[in-house]
């Protein structure tokens, strides 16, 4: 367990606090492109307790400004895209994606001392179908040169779910590889299109569901930690799933395309009690399936909340537990992660947790994160901002999910995999 204090270091993000001085280092996802169209109405949003209104002005331009007007605290999400910014309804005052006050069309001169008004304003960029914004202080890092926000079209899927939790739960969920066997198991057999796993003719739910003790292993890297899990299959062979924790706020990991592409999960906090988590998945070698898109986007309703969800106990069907799903909660993985870390409490009291020796790379991710914190307050620059084009190298952000004969040195196993870079 840990101590009610270090709970709140890691759980709390809103300015001011620790850990929200370490999330907004970096870029930070906001929306999806598909929720501001060109010629698109502006839409509210929060993030980390601050409440903003994201926009794409008349030259596609997109601006995330503070949600209340400079001059009376009008709601601006309402506001007019026009003249090259946002105008506010009640008063015509008119801003554009810096923050800069254009106008103010009901003063003499149309405001001798509108160029004072230095509205909050937050850059962003636009890749990859989402919108990511920087909220810290000073110039903006750059984007990491993630692989999955780099694919051509219809190579990439991205969509996001609405959590009733905080954001450091449900990440640490995606870290904790002991919980596929249980929490995503399935009783039946599975035969997929794909197979999940290079060197298998099965999918990987069949085998972590044969396996339920993996060896783990974690390494620090310069992006986070990485991730070892190897189960034994018999046979001389291991399932070798190698995934990361990339610092401060998503974790990547083997997905339903197997060894050409992988999924990831990104957990942006709303604020402390609430997340939006957006879920990547790509295949670097074909185009995506529709079938695969579409089982994934199954799982949301068109407000991107759950379908199934608390209110209606998650269509648990005790029937289906005894042979089909170990939780009766559907196929779908992302609403067994919504139940599992959403019942842990809003914001899970960690004080009354009790850690084993399979949570490793929770505790991993735990310090790196203190880390990032303390760099910060003496002055350093937290790991994995990235400041020149060699660190944006990101190769050896490696994901595996193999079966291999005699795996030995996994570590060695993926230094190969990733060409030697490290």
């Amino acid at each position: 367990m840990i101590s009610d204090e270090e709970n709140q270091l890691l759980t709390q993000t809103n300015r001011g606090k620790p850990a929200g001085q370490l999330l907004r280092r970096y870029w930070q996802p906001v929306a999806l492109s598909e929720e501001l169209p060109p010629g698109g109405a502006p839409i509210p949003v929060r993030i980390m307790g601050d409440e903003l209104a994201l926009f794409r002005d008349d030259r596609g331009r997109i601006g995330l400004l503070g949600i209340h007007c400079a001059h009376r605290g009008t709601d601006l999400s309402y506001g007019r895209v026009e003249d090259g910014g946002l105008r506010c309804l009640y008063h015509g005052w008119l801003y554009d994606i810096h923050g800069r006050c254009l106008e103010q069309p009901g003063e003499p001169g149309g405001g001798s001392n509108r160029d004072a008004i230095k509205h909050l304003a937050y850059p962003c960029q636009e890749k990859g179908g989402v919108i990511f914004t920087y909220m810290g202080p000073g110039d903006p890092p750059l984007l990491p040169n993630y692989e999955f926000i780099n694919q051509p079209a219809g190579h990439a899927c991205v969509y996001k779910i609405y959590h009733e939790c905080n954001y450091l739960q449900s990440n640490e969920g995606n870290i904790d590889p002991v919980h596929l066997s249980f929490l995503h198991r399935f009783l039946e057999h599975k035969d997929e299109p794909y197979t999940g796993v290079r060197g298998a003719n099965e999918s990987h739910y069949n085998l972590i569901g044969r396996s339920l003790l993996p060896k783990l292993d974690v390494e620090i890297t310069d992006f986070g930690v990485r991730i070892y899990s190897v189960r034994d299959m018999g046979e001389n062979k291991s399932y070798l799933r190698v995934s990361n924790f990339v610092m401060p706020n998503l974790s990547t990991f083997p997905g339903q395309t197997g060894g050409h592409g992988y999924g990831v999960n990104w957990h942006v906090p709303i604020d402390d009690t609430h997340h939006w988590k957006f879920c990547f998945f790509f295949n670097r070698e074909a185009p995506l399936s529709q079938v695969v898109i579409d089982r994934a986007r199954a799982e949301i309703d068109e407000h991107y909340r759950p379908v199934r969800n608390e209110g209606n106990k998650f269509m648990q069907n005790r029937e289906q537990m005894k042979t089909q799903t170990y939780t009766g909660m559907g196929n779908g993985f992302q609403t067994h992660d919504v139940f599992a870390t959403g019942s842990q409490g809003v914001v899970q009291d960690r004080t009354q947790e009790n850690v084993v020796s399979s949570d490793i790379a929770i505790i991993a991710a735990r310090k790196l994160m203190e880390k990032g914190i303390k760099d910060i307050q003496e002055g350093r620059e937290p790991p994995h901002v990235i400041r020149n084009v060699e660190q944006n190298r990101l190769g050896h952000l490696l994901v595996i999910s193999d079966l291999v004969e005699n795996v030995g040195d996994c570590k060695e196993y993926t230094r190969q995999q990733a060409g030697g870079r490290q």
